[in-house]
């Protein structure tokens, strides 16, 4: 398994994502995810929110996520971060820019496996109502969501935890 990193950190901060130490044996989470590969995921998240441009609100938020591309199992991390408009309702989420970011340079076939969401103001932050249904474009309800709960302490859920009344478009 390779790992593609596309974003601004050193992929040699995680070894936990070489080749030689494969997720499915070393993980106690029930995601399949080792503790390592989520801090890390944290880590990038919170490393990409530096480059926020949020002059309004000041609330400045990274996204990583993990994910294949097609039947690949080469897993790849992308990163992405908010960006305000002086319409609010303007602004890009920073997990809907790391999405943006992964279908561009990889096509609609990405198949999402964690996200992680970090923000430099130590408050809570889980994704969105309109992030969450982006992420279910390219998961499934198993996908984890990895972010900060109340007084910025890592929290986690499902997305089917999160989002329990998705919208799913069924075409014949």
């Amino acid at each position: 398994m390779q790992t593609v990193y596309i974003d601004k950190l050193d992929p040699e901060l995680d070894p936990t994502l070489h080749p030689r130490y494969p997720h499915s044996n070393m993980s106690d989470h029930p995601s399949g995810l080792i503790p390592a590969t989520i801090e890390d995921l944290r880590q990038r998240a919170a490393a990409t929110a530096q480059s926020s441009y949020s002059p309004y609100s000041h609330f400045r938020v990274g996204a990583a996520l993990l994910l294949t591309v097609g039947d690949s199992t080469e897993q790849k991390i992308v990163t992405g971060c908010n960006v305000e408009n002086a319409s609010f309702r303007l602004t890009t989420c920073a997990e809907q820019a790391a999405i943006a970011t992964a279908v561009g340079l990889y096509g609609p076939q990405i198949k999402l496996r964690a996200v992680a969401v970090a923000n430099l103001n130590s408050a809570a932050s889980m994704p969105c109502g309109a992030c969450r249904q982006t992420i279910l474009e390219f998961s499934t309800p198993d996908t984890w969501v990895f972010y900060p709960g109340d007084n910025g302490t890592p929290a986690e859920a499902t997305l089917a935890d999160l989002l329990p009344a998705a919208f799913r478009l069924h075409q014949n």
